[in-house]
């Protein structure tokens, strides 16, 4: 028989709905860096560090490593691992919105089309990362979302599975690595939107990254992510959707 003082007892869960997905996609998304969390190959105690991510076009995870690196041979020796996103502010961490995704990851050969594309994406968000993306030694991996615990601030604990962080058909991706040269040149559409994101700090602000669900713009060490309220159609449909809000007050 159930103990009845463990099934009468309410769940600290609430039901996933597409607010609490909105926030999950936001905090992976929308992070310049992540924890990483791999288990010890010598050891097997879990291990944490911090890694630059990105976003593929699909929006699976992508970070770029070095093999020299503990964390690089503890996914080479076993891909399962997790990432935590979410940054606090004023007051109170635990307070703040923060995400725990459990993964699996892949490793990206070189000299192939994923390759070229992961790394264009990559260094759209980090430039400076130019410097050694393409030694011998560093390798990009996708970090595949398996399921993920949301935790919005006190009383707001969701769960939620690998494929609500994931684009469904992300598209034909050259016509979105395309789009992403193009927008570099449109600085001042990338001033108006992070102007209409409330953006209080940053200067220079640029483009980062596009895909179906989304636009990143970087200025100077601040990012910002705006997730369309609809999966863009086409590379074509985000640019009308640019021009438009640049013409909104």
């Amino acid at each position: 028989m159930a103990d009845e003082s463990q099934t009468d007892k309410p769940s600290v869960l609430r039901e996933t709905d597409d607010e609490a997905r909105r926030l999950a996609r936001m905090l992976v998304r929308g992070a310049r860096y992540m924890a990483l969390a791999v288990l010890d190959p010598e050891t097997g105690f879990p291990s944490v560090s911090r890694a630059l991510t990105g976003i593929d076009v699909d929006g699976v995870p992508v970070i770029l490593v070095s093999a020299l690196s503990g964390h690089t041979k503890g996914l080479v020796a076993d891909p399962r691992c997790s990432l935590l996103a979410g940054e606090p502010g004023k007051g109170d961490p635990l307070a703040h919105p923060r995400i725990t995704v459990q993964a699996l990851a892949e490793s990206v050969v070189r000299d192939t089309p994923d390759h070229a594309r992961i790394r264009s994406r990559f260094l759209d968000r980090h430039p400076k990362a130019a410097l050694y993306a393409d030694f011998a030694d560093f390798r990009f991996f996708r970090i595949v979302p398996q399921s993920a615990s949301l935790n919005g601030g006190f009383g707001r604990a969701y769960v939620l599975a690998g494929a609500d962080l994931i684009i469904p058909e992300p598209g034909t991706a050259p016509d979105w690595l395309e789009l992403s040269k193009s927008l570099k040149s449109m600085i001042d559409a990338a001033e108006k939107l992070a102007a209409r994101l409330g953006a209080k700090n940053g200067r220079n602000w640029r483009f980062a990254g596009v895909d179906r669900a989304g636009i990143d713009i970087v200025g100077g060490d601040l990012q910002l992510r705006h997730e369309f309220d609809e999966l863009a159609a086409s590379p074509e449909a985000v640019l009308d959707y640019l021009f438009t809000m640049s013409k909104v007050q």
